[in-house]
């Protein structure tokens, strides 16, 4: 199964480990096993056999940034690369 993390330099994979460890330990037993439930929810659905592969171009779309204010991907890139990073929302 993939992770999303294949070929991260091993060093940054066992801080991104320590990090997360270290995160979920100050959490309640029952927002972790949430958490663990809603991931194992994900990763069996198969939704991830349908997002864009590394080089796939990503269609238009537009969204809120964090702001509340629309933008429009190919807006963005026009200016220059575009990161898009998605909140989950609160446990």
């Amino acid at each position: 199964m993939a992770t999303g993390q294949e070929g991260i330099n091993p060093l940054l994979q066992a801080e991104l480990q320590r990090l997360q460890d270290e995160n979920l330990a100050q959490l309640p037993p029952e927002t972790v096993a949430a958490m663990r439930k809603a991931t194992m929810e994900l990763v069996a659905s198969g939704i991830a056999d349908q997002t864009l592969k590394e080089g796939e171009k990503a269609p238009d779309f537009s969204l809120p940034n964090a702001v509340g204010k629309e933008v429009r991907l190919y807006g963005l890139l026009a200016a220059g690369p575009v990161v898009a990073t998605f909140y989950r929302g609160a446990w």
